[in-house]
């Protein structure tokens, strides 16, 4: 019963729906312990010759009335209990949902998009089992089967005392298979789990097992993963299909004892046949409460190994919260990096170390450097998804960590390296932080974005479904419509993470004179490989293991002949030989 005691705060917010359906149960069981008895009555009428048409007619008459009754009843218990069991399969998923978007990204290091989707489908489906049939089952056996056993008593509490017998041995074997149930149940969850995060993984990334030819291996390895999934619900189905076998077993031997020992009654005088009839068809009313008890112990353990996997997601704390005394205030003014170190939980190696850079208000700062030097890092650590070890970055002289999360975002919009977008139309996309926005607004952010003109190509233009995570969309395209839907805030500071690789220098350049021209007083991060991006930055810094190696402006950074000299030189050629290498191939092709 331990999971109808972790659900009893939803049980007390339920109490009058669960109370009704419960009651209706109360009262089906009730009425239906009518026909036994009219029945035997009729047998014994028949049997002494004292049955009349009359008493006949009356006797089909109430018998049908109680099954109308029954059917009516049926109908509102099941309103009542299954309607709260799906009431709460919706709190436990939107208590899941809340969960997600509160979760930081070490939190999605660590679970797959999979897993995730098994607790809020799977998991939650058991637990909605265990608050519907599992109640109906629970109060259902037990009124039944109190009220047959009453009854049965009343009849002859000899036979009724020797029927019982079995009853102990079925509680038992019940228990000890609900255990079983219960840890292979878990594990069975586990590997569909397992199985759905392959799933999701492999279809979102489908174009590159295709691209290097890994079918046939992947295909392999869903399969083992799919194997283990059976093995592991065969498991449980084998421990799930001892219960019927077990319980008619014992059910078989109540039934032998009653008539065995009720027939002994018979020949001895002190029972007479309609007795002993309406007593076996009493019997058979008690047959499902024994194997609803069976069936209730398969559902409650079933729903409490999933309750226990939610549970553990919904415990899990944020690693990024509100401070206490965090103020929801707009942020904006000076920029202050002041970075001692920062290492990537589990890491040991800094990802960051000494960074300070002050950036006025207004004003543009690039980062540049290696692969994994840390720019993104960086980035990040300015929207909070991860906390700084030591230091902090303040803006207008305020910590972020001083004040709320969603002051935060308010005062910044982020366009990551790996952009997202969703499923929708492309005006939904541009405007999915500003629901909002005018048509205006949005074809505005486009314009500025540089992606109007790809948009007015597209079959439906601004009401196009890019499909799920931009699929039908060039890298170039999904980059620009990041852009916008970061625009359309335009917010007092906007960070861009290698945002522009995608697209070429033409548009790079349109892209960077639209942003200087409309965020004039504006503060703008740009990090970036291509150093084209960041030229026209007030202050640039070059990242190199963590560390600043470099800092200045473009034509500082040029005469000091370090790092950034050397790149730039070096794009600046390689920009030069493409454009040479098309005018040769141009020339030999007309040749």
């Amino acid at each position: 019963m331990r999971i109808f005691r972790e659900l009893g705060w939803f049980f007390k917010q339920e109490f009058k729906s669960y109370a009704l359906g419960a009651f209706f149960l109360i009262v089906i069981a009730f009425i239906n312990l009518l026909p036994p008895y009219l029945i035997g009555r009729v047998v014994d009428g028949i049997r002494f010759g004292t049955l009349t048409p009359r008493e006949l007619l009356w006797t089909i008459a109430l018998i049908l009335s109680v099954a109308a009754c029954s059917y009516v009843l049926r109908y509102f218990w099941r309103l009542f209990i299954f309607g709260s069991a799906f009431k709460l399969g919706m709190i436990l998923r939107n208590r899941l949902f809340h969960q997600f978007t509160r979760l930081s990204p070490a939190f999605y290091h660590r679970h797959r998009v999979g897993d995730l989707m098994a607790h809020a489908t799977n998991d939650v489906q058991a637990v909605e089992s265990a608050a519907g049939e599992g109640v109906m089952t629970l109060v259902d056996s037990f009124s039944m089967g109190g009220l047959v056993v009453v009854t049965m008593l009343t009849l002859d509490w000899r036979l009724a005392l020797i029927a019982l017998v079995p009853m102990p041995a079925i509680a038992f074997a019940t228990r000890r298979l609900a255990d079983l149930i219960h840890v292979r149940f878990e594990r069975a969850q586990e590997a569909f789990s397992a199985l759905t995060g392959k799933v999701q993984e492999n279809i979102g990334g489908m174009r590159a097992i295709k691209a290097f030819g890994q079918q046939d291996q992947e295909i392999r390895q869903f399969a083992r993963l799919t194997d283990d999934v059976v093995a592991k619900n065969v498991a449980v189905a084998r421990v799930d299909a001892l219960f019927g076998p077990v319980i008619t077993f014992f059910v078989g031997l109540s039934y032998m004892l009653t008539v065995g020992f009720g027939a002994l009654f018979i020949v001895q005088g002190s029972m007479t046949l309609g007795t002993l009839t309406s007593f076996t068809i009493y019997l058979g009313h008690l047959i499902w409460p024994m194997l609803a008890f069976g069936f209730l112990f398969n559902i409650m353990e079933r729903g409490s190994a999933s309750y226990e996997r939610i549970q553990r997601l919904l415990r899990e704390p944020p690693a990024i919260a509100d401070r206490p005394g965090a103020r929801d205030v707009a942020l904006d003014g000076d920029v202050v990096i002041a970075i001692g170190r920062f290492t990537y939980p589990g890491q040991e190696t800094p990802a960051l170390r000494d960074v300070h850079v002050t950036l006025p208000a207004g004003g543009t700062l690039g980062i540049v450097g290696r692969t994994g030097s840390g720019k993104s890092t960086l980035m990040r650590l300015f929207v909070r998804e991860f906390d700084i070890d030591e230091g902090e970055i303040a803006i207008g002289g305020v910590s972020i960590t001083d004040v709320t999360l969603d002051a935060l975002r308010r005062a910044v919009a982020y366009v990551p390296q790996d952009h997202v977008l969703f499923s929708a139309t492309v005006r939904e996309n541009i405007a999915f932080a500003k629901p909002d926005a005018t048509q205006e607004e949005i074809e505005r952010a486009a314009r500025l974005a540089h992606i109007h003109e790809d948009i007015a190509r597209f079959p439906d233009g601004y009401d196009t479904v890019v499909g799920e995570r931009g699929v039908t969309l060039s890298g170039g395209q999904k980059q620009r419509l990041a852009i916008a839907r970061a625009l359309i805030l335009n917010p007092p500071i906007l960070l861009l993470d290698d945002a522009l690789s995608a697209v070429d220098g033409k548009t790079e350049a349109a892209i960077i004179a639209n942003l200087k021209a409309v965020r004039q007083g504006k503060t703008t991060l740009i990090s970036a490989h291509r150093l084209s991006a960041v030229e026209h930055a007030d202050q640039i810094i070059v990242l190199d293991g963590g560390r600043v190696i470099e800092h200045g402006d473009h034509a500082a950074l040029l005469r000091r002949g370090g790092w950034y000299a050397a790149m730039y030189q070096k794009q600046k050629l390689e920009a030069f030989v493409e454009a040479g290498g098309g005018l040769r191939g141009h020339a030999a092709r007309s040749s």
